[in-house]
C-alpha cells in the first residue's frame, strides 16, 4: 500500500517549480513521498522533478482579456477543482503546499474544502495575485522575503521561511567569489526562465560601446531568446567578446557562482540565488507587473548593499556601459558586494518549509 504523500502545488514556470522541487528534494531526504500536481507547461521538467507522480489539471488566470476569456478562465479554475477534490479523495495527502500561480490554485482550494492540512508558500517580497485568493483559507503562509502591508489576520499565519534552493544552488554556493587574478570580467546576462527581450536589445550594443582593452577582458554568459540568437551574438562577435549565448542553461546556478558580476531581472529564484551563492549584481525588475514584485525583491539586495537596481526606462545601453566601465575598475567594490549579497541568503530555506510542513500535518493528524 501506497504511503499517504505531502502532494505540491505549483504553476508550470521555473519560479514556481524550483522551490517546490527543493521542497521535494528535502522531504524525500526524510523518507516522505512527494507527488507534484500542475499544469501543462510543466510536462518538460517532467524527468527531472523528484516526485512518485505527477498530475495535470485544467487551469487558467482570470486576468486581462475579455468578459468572454475571464468567464472561460473561471469555468477552467472550477473544473480543476474537481479534478483536484478527485486526486486528494484518492491520494489523502498528508498536506498539500502550493507555489503560486493559478494552477496552484483548484489543489489548494480543494484541500480546504476536504480540511487537508495546507501550506501557501509566497515566494516574492509582495503576494501575488493568485496566492492572495488563497491566504486567508490556507492554515500557514511561508514566506520568502518578509511581507509588508499584510493584515493582521494574515500576518500571525507567517512564517519566513525563505525560498528553497534547488541542490545545484546550493552547491554552486560553496564555491567562494572568484578572483581577479587573471585579469578577466565575467559578466552573466539573464532574464529569468521565460528570458527577456530588454537584456538582448540593452546589453550588446552596451558591450560593444566600452574600450577595446576592456571588451578584451569580458568572458560572457547570456540567456538570449531563440529570436535574438543571431543578432546577440553577431553584436558580440563585432565587439570581440568572447560569449556563450543561448535561450536556457541548465546549469544556470553554476553560472552565476562564476560571475563577477550579474545583469538580471529580478523575480524571487533569480534574487534568492543571487543572495544564497553570494554574487553582485545589476537588476532591472519586469516594469508592467501588477503587484510590482520585482521592485520589491529587488529592494531586499539593494538595501543590503548587494546590488544596484535600475528601472527599465533608464536601463540604456550608455547606462549600462558607464556602469560596468565603473565596477570593472573597482573590484573591491565587486567584492564587498558580493559578501553584503551572502549575508542576506537563507541556504537551508528548504529545511525551515519542510519543518513547517510536517510539523503542521503531524498537529492536525493528532487533533
Amino acid at each position: 500500500m501506497k504511503t499517504r504523500p505531502v502532494l505540491l502545488a505549483a504553476g508550470g514556470t521555473g519560479g514556481h517549480l524550483f522551490p517546490a522541487e527543493a521542497l521535494a528534494h528535502a522531504l524525500r531526504a526524510r523518507g516522505v513521498e512527494v507527488e507534484l500536481v500542475t499544469d501543462e507547461r510543466a510536462l518538460r521538467y517532467g524527468g527531472e522533478f523528484p516526485a512518485r507522480a505527477m498530475h495535470t489539471i485544467a487551469a487558467a488566470t482570470p486576468r486581462g482579456g475579455s468578459a468572454l476569456d475571464k468567464a472561460r478562465a473561471i469555468a477552467l479554475l472550477g473544473f480543476g477543482t474537481l479534478q483536484a477534490l478527485r486526486h486528494l479523495r484518492r491520494l489523502r495527502p498528508r498536506a498539500v503546499v502550493g507555489f503560486g500561480g493559478y494552477p496552484s490554485v483548484p489543489p489548494l482550494f480543494a484541500a480546504t474544502l476536504l480540511r487537508v492540512p495546507t501550506v501557501l508558500h509566497e515566494a516574492n517580497a509582495v503576494m501575488g495575485r493568485a496566492n492572495a485568493f488563497l491566504a486567508r483559507r490556507v492554515d500557514s503562509i511561508a514566506a520568502g522575503f518578509p511581507l509588508a502591508g499584510v493584515p493582521d489576520a494574515l500576518a500571525r499565519k507567517i512564517t519566513v521561511t525563505g525560498n528553497p534552493l534547488r541542490p545545484a544552488a546550493l552547491a554552486a554556493a560553496q564555491r567562494p567569489y572568484p578572483d581577479f587574478a587573471d585579469g578577466k570580467l565575467r559578466l552573466l546576462v539573464t532574464g529569468g526562465s521565460q528570458g527577456a527581450r530588454i537584456m538582448a536589445d540593452i546589453a550588446p550594443p552596451a558591450l560593444e560601446s566600452l574600450r577595446q582593452e576592456l571588451r578584451e577582458r569580458i568572458e560572457l554568459t547570456q540567456q538570449t531568446r531563440e529570436e535574438d540568437l543571431a543578432r546577440v551574438a553577431t553584436s558580440h562577435a563585432r565587439a570581440g567578446i568572447v560569449a556563450q549565448i543561448a535561450p536556457f542553461f541548465a546549469d544556470l546556478p553554476e553560472r552565476i557562482a562564476r560571475a563577477h558580476l550579474v545583469i538580471a531581472r529580478a523575480g524571487a529564484s533569480t534574487v534568492t540565488e543571487l543572495s544564497v551563492i553570494g554574487r553582485p549584481s545589476i537588476l532591472v525588475p519586469l516594469p508592467h507587473a501588477l503587484d510590482q514584485d520585482q521592485a520589491a525583491n529587488a529592494a531586499v539586495l539593494a538595501q543590503a548593499g548587494a546590488a544596484e537596481v535600475v528601472r527599465q526606462a533608464d536601463f540604456t545601453p550608455q547606462w549600462l556601459a558607464e556602469r560596468i566601465a565603473d565596477l570593472a575598475a573597482r573590484p573591491d567594490l565587486l567584492t564587498e558586494r558580493a559578501r553584503a549579497a551572502k549575508a542576506v541568503g537563507v541556504a537551508d530555506a528548504a529545511e525551515r518549509l519542510a519543518d513547517l510542513v510536517l510539523a503542521l500535518s503531524e498537529r492536525r493528524s493528532v487533533s
